[in-house]
């Protein structure tokens, strides 16, 4: 007679590993980050909270590694391969339409930034660190040569444009639909955001 296969949370650790990564994911959407706890974690998960320990080492490595999976930046060049003649003209464009698309849908995501603005903590200063080395590997790799004596001028006017793809996203997803009159839930409203990007980043090209 075959042995019966016993299954359960030993016998599948990583889809195990993944519902409480889900857990994670949907505590911060619902509740925010100071929901955030061992026994809330495991109770979402439906798992005893000694699985948080066995698997990840400590709810903060749990959490950290969801946030990790969440970093629209931190996995930017697994998301875009682009033609790279141009100086990285068109990975500019692609990477920031792609960010403000994101971030829109990703409301996880939207929690980790604010939550990143308002506390200082070991693991949000990694993923910040994380951010900037995947950016700062593109700039100097491709960007910088292209630009030269001009590379820090177009990494600010990348800071500004950036950072206003992320504060239009955060703004209205939580207390308003418009910004400086553009409807900002509508899809003629980011269309027009979107162009406003693509043109920025032509300009900066055109003014190398």
């Amino acid at each position: 007679m075959p042995r019966k296969v016993v299954q359960g949370p030993i016998r599948d650790k990583e889809k195990t590993k993944q519902k409480l990564l889900a857990a994670v994911g949907k505590i911060l959407r619902v509740k925010g980050y100071s929901g955030l706890k061992v026994s809330k974690i495991a109770a979402v998960a439906g798992f005893d909270k000694k699985l948080i320990y066995e698997y990840f080492g400590s709810t903060e490595k749990l959490i950290d590694e969801y946030i990790r999976s969440q970093d629209y930046w931190s996995k930017i060049n697994q998301n875009i391969e682009v033609d790279l003649s141009d100086g990285g003209q068109e990975l500019s464009k692609l990477a920031v339409l792609n960010q403000f698309e994101s971030l829109k849908k990703n409301k996880e995501l939207q929690k980790i930034i604010l939550w990143e603005l308002s506390e200082s903590k070991p693991m949000l200063r990694k993923l910040v660190e994380q951010r900037e080395e995947a950016g700062g590997m593109l700039f100097e790799n491709i960007t910088d040569p292209y630009f030269g004596e001009d590379a820090t001028r177009y990494r600010a006017i990348m800071a500004l444009i950036i950072s206003g793809a992320y504060y239009l996203n955060l703004y209205t997803g939580y207390n308003a639909n418009k910004f400086c009159g553009i409807d900002m839930k509508s899809d003629e409203g980011r269309q027009e955001v979107e162009k406003a990007i693509v043109e920025l980043i032509d300009f900066a090209y055109q003014k190398k």
